[in-house]
């Protein structure tokens, strides 16, 4: 289609105001949803990855249940409960495991850094627990195996703590106090406090106001209740070459048997609950998907309308267009044209409501938002196809027309 075609269309169209308006509104919702939903959803999809890599894609985690300490005294009859032997027996027998992390929650009660006193969580975590988890220091350095074997009073906190307790200060080299034991601060995590605090019911620590201290430091300088799991959570790290579910079932029996049957440990695969939150959304976006296809359609309908009405208004003109030499294909090009510019405009507008309404939705329902040049280009591609196929039928019909029939015609 030439410019000239074009430029007749859009005079042609904004003679009717209103009823083009009108018509825009189904092609803009229309674009607006799929866009907005598209949004979302890799900005959910992003998210769920960037979440699952805290918890490693490539680990199967162990964690100890939280139990009364009525029934949990019965079950001690039979379980030791989670423990670093558990840790040292899993390396053994899974297949493809690298290494193991350990985890154990040290109870505060109190935090301070000369006359500040603050609220926080402290971790007794193995060497290698940076690495599972996807921890990275910004300042200082993590624990070594060193400082493990010395039973270093050394500490690693995270970004949000560092600044309760120090400020502006560089705390590398600060001491602070956990209870009643003197650590110094060896590093600082880098700060994910934007983050969300959990993944499919699974608890994530992306709080940032955690503390952590060497595995053997934490063992032997801060009290533990015996009756608790040695160790509250094993991570296993895989080389890659086994598949995580595959290595998550010789882990369960294995634990079930070292347990003696007894249900004191939760069993987590991130990489199934990947899978699972996919397969979630997944079904999110083929519902959304249908929504915005069925005002999509409701839109096409209206240009589908609209051409239909003006081929009716504008009878006389196309019999003498018709007349003077234009052929039917001239005919086509003009409704067509017509038929474009609306799906083109709508498609824009719809495109920038879209944005809108997708920032809109994540504000409001604190979800991300991530944008794939290939969805936008789909969603703008699906409206100008809508539209073209609509304006077909009408065109169609106009160039059909019989010239002498059109020009006698009232229309």
């Amino acid at each position: 289609m030439n410019r000239a075609l074009i430029q007749e269309a859009v005079v042609e169209l904004k003679r009717r105001k209103l009823r083009t308006g009108l018509t825009l509104l189904g092609m803009i919702f229309g674009v607006a949803a799929i866009v907005a939903m598209l949004a979302v959803g890799e900005g959910s999809k992003r998210e769920a990855l960037r979440l699952v890599a805290e918890l490693g894609l490539n680990n199967v985690l162990v964690e100890s249940k939280a139990i009364p300490t009525d029934k949990l005294k019965d079950i001690r009859t039979r379980s030791l409960g989670l423990s670093a032997a558990d840790a040292t027996a899993a390396m053994a027998v899974v297949p493809g495991a690298q290494s193991a992390a350990l985890k154990k929650e040290i109870k505060v009660d109190q935090l301070i850094y000369q006359s500040s006193i603050v609220q926080g969580r402290a971790f007794a975590v193995s060497s290698s627990y940076a690495e599972h988890g996807g921890l990275s220091v910004t300042k200082g350095r993590w624990f070594t195996t060193e400082d493990g074997n010395t039973l270093a009073p050394v500490c690693v906190i995270g970004a949000r703590l560092a600044k309760t307790l120090f400020g502006d200060i560089d705390p590398v080299g600060e001491r602070i106090k956990l209870n009643h034991t003197w650590l110094e601060v060896v590093g600082v995590l880098a700060d994910r406090s934007a983050g969300k605090s959990e993944f499919e019911g699974i608890k994530l620590g992306l709080d940032d106001e955690r503390l952590f201290v060497p595995w053997e430091s934490g063992r032997a300088r801060f009290f533990f209740n015996p009756i608790e799991d040695e160790v509250d959570g094993i991570s296993l790290q895989l080389d890659g070459k086994v598949a995580p579910d595959a290595a998550a079932r010789v882990l369960q029996t294995l634990i079930q048997d070292r347990h003696a049957g007894a249900d004191d440990t939760n069993l987590i695969v991130p990489m199934g609950l990947y899978r699972q939150n996919q397969q979630t959304q997944k079904i999110f976006t083929i519902v959304m998907s249908s929504i915005a296809a069925v005002s999509l359609l409701v839109g096409g309908i209206g240009i589908m309308n609209i051409m239909l009405a003006n081929v009716l208004e504008r009878r006389r003109e196309i019999g003498l267009k018709r007349a003077l030499g234009a052929r039917r294909r001239d005919v086509v090009d003009q409704f067509l044209a017509e038929a474009l510019v609306i799906a083109v405009s709508g498609a824009l507008l719809g495109l920038a409501l879209g944005v809108v309404a997708a920032y809109s939705i994540a504000t409001l329902a604190g979800w991300s938002v991530a944008w794939s040049p290939l969805s936008l280009f789909v969603a703008v591609a699906m409206c100008v196809a809508v539209g073209l196929v609509f304006g077909v039928f009408p065109a169609k019909q106009a160039s059909l027309l019989d010239p002498i029939a059109a020009l006698r015609s009232d229309g």
